[in-house]
């Protein structure tokens, strides 16, 4: 017989993630559907940043933005381990947005959202500042101001963890062929299993007009699909600065410390007219990235000096704007029944990582007047993800305590893992005393303990998962390390 849940949420996004969260605390019997692997669309393929969108104050979204820099300090609080202050460089370019200007947005900017930790904006000269060397010359006046990195696939997957610790069920490659009405249910079928559910949110992100559709519930909301693509060169600085610079055609983009040996560089914003299965940044948006570099490091980029391009597809709610970089980053909620005895249907469209926390609160209060399980209110901002259990400048402290138990573990595998896990970290790595004890090293200190860790409780299955989503050692791996570590997973797991 098939199991009946309170609710399923489908898409295993930040928001889907977020929504199953929030829900499980609240008391309800939730399930979470994901297609593919955990993060592996546009949650894994963002720029990483906890931000409110300076540029967005161009647009007049002040709601948004206000929204967006409240979160900031919530999130480095309940995730210490992934998201961490990041302070940004904004040179002046002569021509472009005046000083006064730029001085005026960094001043709403540091007042409308809340700030209360974070360092205010300040003026720079680059000529004495660390931040000024790597750039050419003619650039001599700066703003410096603050906003938020995190590593945005572990966000997803530490809400799911915790969602599933408050008695959610999460299943990935369970991919939803089949949404149907039956009175007060939903009969769903999903990876050749049925089940029911009293409510069901559509956190499918890019597909969510597409499940709406296998649903039969057409929706009059029209979504424009953007693509964000970004690029990664060598490290083309030395200092734990970012940059947030601008292009004569009014665009903006960034120039991110990544993964201590790496420069990220993005964001495009692309009309995405392709399918979803295989999104890639096109020649064009490679180029376009590297020759707007190039106009602010003394060292050119190019694209012979790219090592990896990423891109993802944000489902932006389409508002009519001219220019895909103008659509509105905010996000709306439709349901569908309830109010007439049916089960409700409610759909999420838009959003942004920065936000996912503040939707989900609203999403699952939406449909708490047909949902009597879920009980009490919005919980979320208060209660740490599974390893962030410390405070929001004591992550230092945790590399300390991890190398001083572990001294075979070198500083920079010890930050490693206490930015990934946490105090987590502890969990698997036990009282071991050699390195040896955490079984094979499958390069760059990622262990057998580590990668059993990785497939008992936070769902990878593949490689790929793990090198890509949960560590972001792609980057360092050899083909041969990879394929080893492909080999271990089946031998491990044969039946996958």
């Amino acid at each position: 017989m098939a199991q009946t849940y309170d609710l399923a949420v489908i898409g295993g996004g930040v928001n889907g993630a977020g929504i199953a969260r929030d829900a499980a605390g609240r008391g309800a019997k939730v399930l979470l559907l994901e297609r593919g692997d955990l993060a592996q669309g546009t949650s894994s393929n963002s720029t990483k940043l906890i931000h409110g969108g300076l540029r967005y104050l161009e647009h007049y979204e002040f709601a948004l933005v206000r929204e967006s820099l409240s979160e900031r300090e919530v999130l480095w609080g309940i995730a210490p381990h992934i998201i961490w202050p990041l302070r940004f460089i904004l040179p002046h370019r002569p021509g472009l947005r005046p000083r006064w200007l730029l001085r005026l947005g960094l001043f709403l900017y540091d007042h409308i959202g809340g700030r209360k930790r974070l360092p205010a904006a300040q003026s720079v000269e680059l000529a004495s500042h660390p931040a000024g060397a790597p750039l050419k010359p003619q650039y001599t006046r700066a703003f410096a101001y603050s906003d938020g990195w995190v590593d945005d696939a572990r966000l997803v997957i530490l809400n799911a963890r915790d969602a599933a610790d408050r008695g959610a069920e999460v299943r990935t490659r369970c991919e939803v062929t089949a949404l149907t009405r039956e009175g007060d249910l939903w009969r769903i079928e999903a990876g050749g299993e049925v089940f029911h559910a009293r409510a069901v949110i559509n956190a499918a992100g890019p597909r969510v007009l597409d499940l709406l559709g296998r649903a039969g519930e057409p929706s009059a909301q029209k979504m424009r699909l953007v693509r964000g693509s970004h690029i990664v060169v060598g490290k083309l600085f030395d200092h734990d600065y970012a940059y947030f610079f601008q292009l004569p055609d009014g665009r903006i983009f960034f120039a991110i410390p990544y993964e201590s040996d790496f420069t990220l560089i993005g964001t495009t914003d692309v009309d995405h007219k392709a399918g979803l299965d295989e999104v890639k940044a096109s020649a064009e948006e490679i180029a376009y990235l590297c020759e707007g570099a190039s106009e602010y490091f003394r060292q050119p980029v190019t694209p012979a000096d790219v090592v990896w391009t990423y891109s993802g597809v944000r489902p932006l709610v389409d508002d009519g704007s001219g220019k895909p970089e103008a659509a509105t980053r905010g996000y709306r909620l439709e349901i569908d029944g309830g109010a007439d005895g049916s089960a409700p249907l409610l759909s999420v469209f838009g959003g942004k990582i920065t936000t996912y926390r503040h939707l989900a609160a609203e999403a699952v209060e939406q449909l708490a007047p047909f949902l009597p399980a879920l009980q009490g209110g919005d919980w979320t901002g208060g209660a740490y993800l599974p390893g962030g259990d410390f405070g929001m400048t004591e992550a230092g402290a945790k590399m300390a305590e991890l190398a001083a138990r572990c001294p075979f573990l070198s500083p920079h595998e010890a930050e490693r893992l206490i930015r990934l896990y946490g105090t987590c970290a502890f969990d698997f790595v036990g009282n071991a005393a050699a390195r040896a004890q955490l079984g094979e090293d499958f390069g760059h200190g990622l262990t057998a303990a580590e990668v059993d860790h990785l497939v008992a409780r936070e769902w990878a299955i593949t490689a790929e998962d793990i090198l890509w989503r949960r560590t972001k050692l792609g980057l360092h791996f050899t083909p041969e390390q990879t394929a080893r570590l492909a080999a271990y997973l089946t031998e491990r797991t044969p039946s996958q």
